[in-house]
């Protein structure tokens, strides 16, 4: 007999929007998915007790109270310096949402913020959809993004985005689950590598200033294997960095590690994107119950988010952030857990 797709109603928008929550099965994983921004609400592990990712058991926290928990963020996902850039002679100027001098994450009202269309829904995979239109924010074009989420094999959470547009524009989406792999109240106990050479120097904005420095002798060298608690002049090293893994999207390939040796839970990350911000939610203070319960205050997480570098378009050298009408912006990542 075939399984019954499990889909319900878990809130309702500002604007009277229905928000549904769809549940996804396989590879040992049980995932459950918004139709609002996209977001991977729960994530559980067979034989795992606790959460994986951070998220609410209830709709309405969400646009209050998430720091992008589980969402789809764009269309051009992390920060532009004042939000400006220039695209074939033509200057934009985007909305300033982050302290009214930086372009965060598509701006107000972006992709992570709006409810999506599903396209598709099994037993283990589900397919949303959403138009991005033109001008929201200052962006030209209307971009149309798919996301198709697939739990699969032995522990895997693949991710694909898929992004259009109709006239020139800058895009780029990126998975922003906080990942937390033994329950604590913060990830500090987690070990972390990144297969990373360099990383993206930024100002007091957290604008990249174009320096990318090697990671070497640094607090940001996590090429082996070491504890995400680290000290760099005696204090915690807070990280809120893209890491540089190419110059260009490759092929999937293996570039994160992270494991609790509390849990015996490790997570792998592949991926196609040429970067990987790497965020320890240093800044995290929620003031409502997370799942189960649960209070998320300072590191109680940490983001590996995968993408084309920050502030690409104002940087000659870093990676291509312009998607044209015709192209298909594809962007794969997964998301491999396994306990010993």
């Amino acid at each position: 007999m075939a399984e019954m797709l499990k889909r319900e109603v878990f809130g309702q928008t500002k604007s009277g929007e229905t928000v549904h929550r769809v549940e996804i099965k396989g590879g040992g994983l049980t995932a459950k998915v918004l139709t609002w921004g996209a977001v991977i609400q729960d994530l559980r592990l067979d034989g795992h007790e606790a959460p994986l990712v951070l998220g609410f058991d209830d709709f309405d926290s969400y646009p209050t109270h998430s720091s992008y928990f589980g969402a789809t963020p764009g269309r051009c996902a992390n920060r532009i310096g004042g939000g400006k850039f220039t695209l074939d002679g033509v200057k934009y100027q985007l909305d300033l949402n982050e302290k009214g001098v930086t372009h965060l994450h598509g701006g107000n009202g972006n992709i992570a913020q709006q409810n999506w269309t599903i396209v598709e829904h099994d037993v283990d995979r589900v397919v949303l959809k959403i138009v991005d239109p033109d001008g929201r924010a200052g962006y030209p074009g209307n971009c149309t993004i798919q996301a198709t989420y697939r739990v699969h094999g032995d522990g895997e959470l693949s991710v694909t985005y898929e992004t259009t547009s109709d006239q020139p524009t800058i895009a780029n989406v990126c998975q922003h689950t906080y990942f937390n792999l033994d329950g604590r109240d913060d990830a500090l106990g987690h070990d972390i590598m990144i297969a990373a050479d360099g990383y993206l120097v930024t100002n007091d904005l957290q604008i990249p200033t174009g320096e990318v420095r090697p990671v070497a002798g640094t607090a940001f060298d996590f090429r082996e294997m070491s504890p995400m608690k680290r000290f760099d002049d005696g204090e915690q090293a807070l990280y809120d960095h893209n890491f540089c893994l190419s110059k260009d999207r490759t092929a999937k390939r293996s570039v994160a590690l992270a494991r609790s040796l509390n849990s015996g839970v490790s997570l792998e990350v592949r991926t196609t994107e040429p970067g990987v911000q790497f965020y320890a939610a240093f800044k995290l203070n929620v003031p409502v119950p997370g799942l189960e319960g649960r209070k998320y205050g300072p590191f109680a997480g940490f983001c590996l988010e995968t993408q084309v570098w920050p502030d690409a378009i104002n940087h000659e050298g870093f990676p291509n952030a312009v998607l044209r009408p015709g192209e298909v912006l594809r962007q794969e990542t997964d998301y491999i857990f396994s306990k010993s």
